[in-house]
């Protein structure tokens, strides 16, 4: 007999440091196998996979609280299983970690509503036909470089731009910022894939 899965609801278990609530998410991708021209440059066979966010029209990678009853790589497993209905295997790598405040919180001065997230990468083996929150989520699967026009935050760039070079050594090279991003509050990158970190604004929700 089956279990129907079902998502974590409350904050009991909600992790905080310092008066950032802790966020965990991932980027989940797969290499797609081009048949047809098998000599195709790596980034072109890197898809992700994005969701569709309530009550709007962009796209957003899988995130949500991290819990202290887990590790964070495991509740950015869970947030990719609760949000977009898939499993996979996680790299040790981060793709970084941002500081942010949450959308309900930004009108808010000080420290009040902020998150800090942690970003990996899963590769996708299984795709769920039903998953927690299918109702507040649907999924698609995109090009890197697709997927890029359609952020909405500059951390999602960066985030794309680390998982890019993490598999391909390439990054993501487009000059124009896409039309459908938002400038509102000024946060940092605080750690990247890398070991140099970066002042930079982004915006995000959680």
């Amino acid at each position: 007999m089956s279990t129907t899965l079902q998502a974590r609801t409350g904050r009991e278990l909600q992790r905080y440091e310092n008066h950032f609530r802790l966020v965990a998410g991932c980027i989940p991708y797969r290499l797609k196998q081009n048949v047809e021209n098998p000599t195709v440059d790596s980034m072109s066979k890197l898809e992700v996979l994005m969701i569709t966010s309530p009550n709007r029209h962009d796209l957003i990678f899988p995130k949500g609280g991290w819990d202290n009853d887990e590790t964070v790589d495991q509740a950015a497993c869970r947030e990719a299983l609760e949000e977009a209905g898939v499993r996979g295997t996680i790299h040790d790598t981060l793709l970084g970690v941002w500081e942010f405040k949450s959308k309900s919180k930004q009108s808010l001065k000080g420290q009040e509503g902020a998150c800090r997230g942690y970003i990996f990468a899963l590769e996708v083996t299984e795709e769920l036909e039903l998953w927690p929150e299918q109702s507040s989520h649907d999924r698609k699967w995109l090009n890197v470089r697709e997927a890029w026009k359609l952020c909405r935050y500059d951390w999602m760039r960066e985030a794309l731009n680390s998982i890019s070079v993490l598999l391909t050594g390439k990054p993501v090279r487009l000059l124009t910022v896409p039309e459908i991003s938002e400038n509102t509050s000024m946060f940092c990158l605080v750690k990247s894939s890398g070991t140099k970190c970066v002042d930079n604004a982004i915006n995000a929700l959680c």
